[in-house]
């Protein structure tokens, strides 16, 4: 039995996926410590064979300990994307699957729907909500039905929109997700999630970096103002001209025409 410890957020903790599916191939069993909402995603596809949210008593054959005192860095020395970090770390083949072998759920309010997601875990990330109100009505217009997701960190989101959906299952977003039509938020997990999924999602980034904070995704519309003072993440300024609504919302209609 190999052993995946990563503790963080959703986000964190997708982009150990292909780790645990790279380990699979190899034909190890794995055990995935964590937050276990987030890693039953991976136990539903098969990619890992225990979760828990303590590390077992016991010996391990292998360990992937992603932490600053593990054996590999939970961030890299140089500015390149995080899977790319830790495969080459742990010296595994880099042909991860782009999209999660979920089942959608059919029944889903998310299903057919443009899914809008304004927030994140941290509010220095999140453009404001005039912008998303600015886009689902263009979506609106070009055909779309908008529904907004709400998840562990937007339950302030139900006091400004009627047309939610609220789950606090990673899981049960995730095979939602698979049969929406498109996505839109920040650099949030939820985003990660999306892209994962399959959905062509946009993703606006402001203070955090888009390269070593891409989503795994076929389909990922990266949505940013490109500033010289851009990424500044966590020590963001107060103005945040990087979030700023007017030029996101028509960078996001640039990156829509590529759509």
């Amino acid at each position: 039995m190999w052993l995946l410890y990563r503790r963080g957020g959703l986000g964190d903790t997708l982009l150990t996926f292909p780790v645990l599916e790279m380990l699979k191939r190899l034909g190890r069993r794995v055990c995935a410590v964590g937050n276990t909402d987030y890693y039953a995603i991976a136990k539903e596809v098969g990619w890992a064979d225990y979760i828990s949210s303590e590390i077992p008593e016991g010996s391990f054959e292998g360990k992937v300990v992603i932490s600053f005192q593990g054996n590999v860095k939970p961030f890299p020395e140089s500015r390149i994307w995080l899977v790319e970090h830790y495969l080459e770390t742990l010296k595994l083949p880099k042909d991860f699957s782009k999209v999660l072998p979920l089942e959608p759920d059919e029944g889903s309010p998310l299903k057919g729907r443009a899914v809008l997601h304004p927030s994140s875990g941290s509010q220095k990330k999140n453009p404001s909500l005039e912008l998303f109100f600015r886009i689902e009505k263009f979506l609106n217009r070009e055909g779309f039905k908008t529904i907004y997701l709400v998840g562990e960190a937007d339950r302030w989101l139900k006091g400004y929109v009627k047309n939610y959906f609220e789950s606090l299952s990673p899981l049960e977003i995730a095979k939602g997700l698979k049969t929406a039509k498109l996505f839109v938020g920040p650099d949030s997990g939820l985003s990660h999630l999306a892209s994962y999924c399959g959905l062509p999602t946009f993703i606006f980034y402001g203070p955090t970096d888009h390269i070593v904070w891409k989503p795994v995704g076929e389909r990922v519309f990266q949505v940013s103002l490109n500033l010289s003072c851009s990424p500044c993440f966590p020590n963001v300024c107060g103005d945040r001209p990087c979030l700023e609504t007017e030029g996101l919302y028509l960078a996001f209609l640039k990156a829509y025409q590529r759509f």
